[in-house]
């Protein structure tokens, strides 16, 4: 049986759909003061998957989560599965400065006491995230599922990784499509100037796919395709898994002359045009 959080209806129906299995009902709101009510309604099965994704609002949706995932505990579930899209909290996971909490250890621990046997989440901010888990937990990754959307639409583009770190998504895409693949670098020109521009190749009259796991402000786009666009580049697709989007991300990221942006459904957005659903059907498939 699965249950869609109010952050993940639609996509919870999707896996139902895909799996041939029960969607069940649930009934959540806010009480005046804030405080958020939950009643699952039919028989529970031995095995359930909660599907809820923790983006904007948070603390919100987390709490939603937590009330879910021990509620069905309460009432019979023997083994509760969460599938978590996007992972909230999970950019703090080490002790920057002294007495800063570290959130995404926490969050594991919150999953854990409130229940949740298993998780899954689909790229994770850091892969290392994974050991704050006493229970199984896996990363999937929705680079392929947004390779295979693109491929049929770009003609011998340059894959362009915004910054080192995401340089394996940057591979994995070119890979799928078979192009080439390049990241941003930072090159010191003199003692006073530092230039960013691609490593290896030349983008001139060239496509270019920006891809990144997630955009929140989507300065590090911002600033990729305003290199891209100088170096000559004559057409600018963004994709990404996550598309937090904070404030106008969306209209600075379109406003350097980005062409489209094409983002999954972890997070509901306007560009959520990729599904996650058959990457989390063939993850529960497989388990």
């Amino acid at each position: 049986m699965i249950i869609g959080g109010s952050a993940s209806q639609n996509l919870a129906a999707k896996v139902a759909n895909l799996l041939h299995d029960r969607l069940c009902p649930i009934e959540t709101h806010k009480f005046p003061d804030g405080e958020r009510y939950i009643r699952i309604k039919g028989e529970i099965p031995d095995e359930v998957v909660v599907i809820q994704s923790t983006g904007y609002p948070q603390d919100e949706n987390f709490m939603e989560l937590f009330l879910i995932i021990k509620t069905l505990k309460d009432i019979g579930a023997d083994k509760v599965k969460a599938v978590i899209p996007y992972l909230g909290y999970s950019r703090q996971d080490k002790r920057f400065k002294p007495g800063e909490a570290v959130s995404v250890k926490i969050i594991a621990e919150l999953l854990e006491a409130a229940g949740a046997d298993e998780v899954f989440s689909v790229n994770l901010h850091e892969h290392n995230i994974i050991k704050f888990f006493n229970i199984p937990a896996h990363e999937l990754s929705a680079i392929p599922l947004l390779a295979k959307h693109l491929s049929p639409i770009v003609d011998d583009p340059i894959i362009v990784a915004p910054d080192k770190g995401a340089l394996a998504h940057a591979k994995t895409m070119a890979e799928i499509i078979g192009c080439e693949y390049d990241y941003m670098e930072k090159v010191r020109i003199s003692p006073e100037k530092v230039e960013t521009r691609l490593k290896s190749f030349d983008v001139e009259g060239r496509s270019a796919i920006i891809v990144d796991d997630i955009i929140s402000t989507g300065g590090t786009i911002v600033n990729a395709a305003r290199i891209l666009r100088s170096q000559g580049a004559n057409d600018i697709k963004v994709a990404c898994v996550h598309a937090v989007l904070v404030d106008d991300a969306l209209l600075r990221i379109f406003s350097v002359g980005v062409d489209d942006v094409i983002a999954t459904d972890t997070i509901k957005s306007e560009v959520s045009r990729v599904s996650v659903a058959p990457l989390i059907v063939e993850a529960l498939k497989g388990d």
